[in-house]
């Protein structure tokens, strides 16, 4: 593992990503994240956006393939409900020998490195930890680990992103952390030529037909927007793959349909009827969140818990 020592203090620095990971999908979003880490001057600072889009769309992909385009060196750090500071930044660890030593996160080495740090799921975090790199993310572009008791400067060539998934957080994220990843970069569902070559790219051994079926499946859950992801086709593809490695006398079009049942549940086998389940709840959910406006008047503000007006 690599050291460096900054202001007294030895940090051992984490591994940087390995994968290869090829984008296949707009080009204008690929460009998009790309100009936002560019600089047009020497008071100019790159940006931090945020790439937001349902699990499984390839945001991770994108991020990962546009430092590979720089020419970076790319760091995935995964955020959850359960990071804390010191996990974001630097952790200290206690050896067999009783000597304390610290290790930098995926975020802290690529500050110092001059690497590209992807916070994957952010949406995951707690403000607290937030709150420990909202330096990191303004002018300043530095952190502070009370832990190992050092400030560290982020690397000039050190760029960042984050990734969201477009669904309810774990935690809500404060105005003064979303005003500092910006822009908002989003990633929507491909077309039908790019999901077959995503598919293509990650099962290059998967037979034509099995592949136009879940093509056909997955534009048809785009089309009625349901959260059906490339991943889920990639996943179901896998498993249809090895049940006809393991019986050969099963028909592609049934191994199709288990497979669908295995990964996604016997609900997505009609596209339509879950679509029209799903509208109905979520109906049935602004329903129930406005059922104070048929017991309070317009003069009953004060008591109505769906008003808008202030209580205090």
């Amino acid at each position: 593992m690599e050291t460096v020592t900054i202001d007294g203090t030895n940090l051992t620095l984490s591994s940087s990503e390995k994968s290869e990971n090829k984008w296949v999908g707009s080009d204008q979003v690929f460009e998009q994240l790309l100009a936002c880490w560019l600089t047009v001057d020497k008071k100019d600072l790159p940006l931090s956006p945020r790439i937001i889009g349902v699990p499984g769309i390839g945001k991770t992909t994108l991020a990962i393939a546009a430092a590979r385009a720089r020419g970076q060196e790319v760091y995935v750090y995964q955020c959850t409900a359960d990071t804390r500071p010191e996990d974001l930044l630097i952790t200290p660890v206690l050896s067999e020998k009783g000597k304390l030593t610290y290790h930098a996160s995926q975020l802290v080495t690529a500050m110092i490195k001059g690497g590209i740090c992807v916070l994957d799921e952010g949406n995951r975090m707690n403000e607290k930890s937030w709150a420990s790199i909202a330096p990191l993310l303004d002018h300043r572009r530095t952190i502070e680990s009370i832990v190992a008791g050092v400030k560290i400067e982020a690397h000039e060539d050190f760029r960042c992103c984050v990734t969201m998934n477009d669904d309810s957080s774990t935690f809500e994220i404060p105005d003064y952390i979303v005003s500092r990843i910006q822009p908002t970069l989003m990633v929507s569902f491909p077309e039908r030529q790019d999901e077959m070559e995503i598919l293509k790219y990650n099962i290059p051994f998967a037979n034509d037909k099995l592949l136009e079926i879940t093509v056909d499946f997955l534009q048809a859950a785009h089309g009625l927007n349901l959260p059906f992801s490339t991943r889920d086709g990639i996943n179901s593809i896998r498993y249809c793959l090895k049940r006809l490695e393991q019986n050969k006398d099963i028909s592609i079009e049934d191994i199709w349909v288990e497979g669908i049942q295995m990964v996604l549940g016997e609900e997505a086998l009609n596209l339509e009827e879950l679509a029209e389940r799903r509208n109905r709840f979520n109906i049935d959910q602004d329903i129930q969140q406005n059922l104070g406006d048929f017991f309070f008047g317009e003069d009953d503000d004060d008591l109505n818990p769906d008003s808008d007006q202030d209580l205090f």
